[in-house]
């Protein structure tokens, strides 16, 4: 029973939704034209379950490129409307467009002279008639069994916002790097914001030993600098090759002689390398291709000159994932 009406509501919401692409007309063509020429911000109000649909509305404009802020009407009324500007845009979202608080800010939407973009079910109503594009987002029932809660009408609201702004994103030629700058703290922010020089080791940090160093020496580098590698280079800086974990097992395989043998004769040679401007996620790409834990971070990439290192676990706790 519940299953079924679980399916019936998502086919009621679904087709309010759908209803929309009928509407769809020159109207909308204005609206995202006068966002995209506005030169201050889009202001979202609406109230009640308007006004959490007004809220995501902006939240999905400012994400996206588009300064917007979310002005509740009853407060807008009590003094908040002072935040709006001459150079803003209104976004005023109500099912049934005679909302009182969204009615009673008007005269001052009129005195600013601001254009306002409607998103109502009533194209009848006094909000719209005072917009300067109404979007029709009016259904033909909730999914509700009352047919009171605003269900399908809500969807329907979130839709026309969604196709908004996402209009305006790719009119506006915004990518993954501009999204990015928005969200610095999020995985996909870390991922095309973060570079290896933010993460890698440098200095007295970096694990390296000479060529000629006895496995003494490489040891009590490893050992000390706890990354599990150590570079081996020439006496002018080059960097020759890497001496690993896998390195060390495979040269006892080779010798019970261990401690008697120099780097250059257990090092492997050809170490994968970086630049310090790389992103990280393109070291941690490299990490995964090739099987290995860490990259020595050279001047332009070709193994001379050595001014970092950088670990996996350096890019997993910085969550470059």
């Amino acid at each position: 029973m519940f299953l079924e009406r679980a399916k019936k509501i998502f086919k009621i919401e679904s087709e309010a939704i759908l209803t929309l692409c009928g509407r769809l007309n020159e109207e909308f063509i204005k609206a995202v034209n006068i966002i995209l020429a506005c030169e201050g911000k889009v202001i979202v109000t609406g109230i009640g379950k308007s006004g959490l649909i007004s809220q995501k509305i902006a939240s999905t404009f400012s994400c996206s490129g588009t300064p917007a802020f979310f002005l509740h009407p009853a407060e807008g009324i009590h003094g908040d409307i002072g935040m709006i500007s001459k150079e803003d845009v209104v976004v005023a979202v109500s099912n049934s467009g005679e909302t009182d608080e969204l009615v009673k800010i008007l005269p001052i939407i009129k005195r600013l002279g601001l254009q306002m973009i409607v998103l109502t079910g009533n194209t009848d109503s006094v909000l719209a008639k005072n917009g300067a594009v109404v979007l029709d987002v009016g259904v033909e029932k909730e999914a509700c069994s009352l047919g009171l809660i605003p269900t399908a009408s809500s969807a329907a609201t979130m839709a026309m916002g969604d196709a908004l702004a996402i209009s305006v994103l790719e009119r506006r030629g915004f990518q993954e790097e501009d999204f990015a700058v928005l969200h610095p703290g999020g995985a996909l922010g870390k991922k095309l914001l973060l570079r290896v020089e933010d993460l890698m080791h440098t200095r007295d940090s970096i694990p390296m030993v000479l060529e000629d160093d006895s496995m003494k020496v490489v040891l009590i580098e490893m050992t000390s600098k706890r990354l599990g590698v150590t570079g081996v280079s020439t006496e002018e800086g080059t960097l020759q090759g890497v001496i690993t974990d896998g390195d060390l097992r495979r040269g006892l395989e080779r010798s019970a002689n261990l401690l008697s043998m120099k780097a250059k004769d257990v090092m492997t040679p050809g170490p994968k390398t970086i630049e310090k401007n790389a992103l990280a996620a393109q070291a941690l790409q490299m990490m995964e291709q090739y099987s290995i834990t860490s990259l020595f971070v050279t001047f332009s990439g070709d193994k001379k000159g050595v001014e970092g290192i950088i670990h996996l676990h350096d890019i997993l706790r910085a969550g470059v994932v």
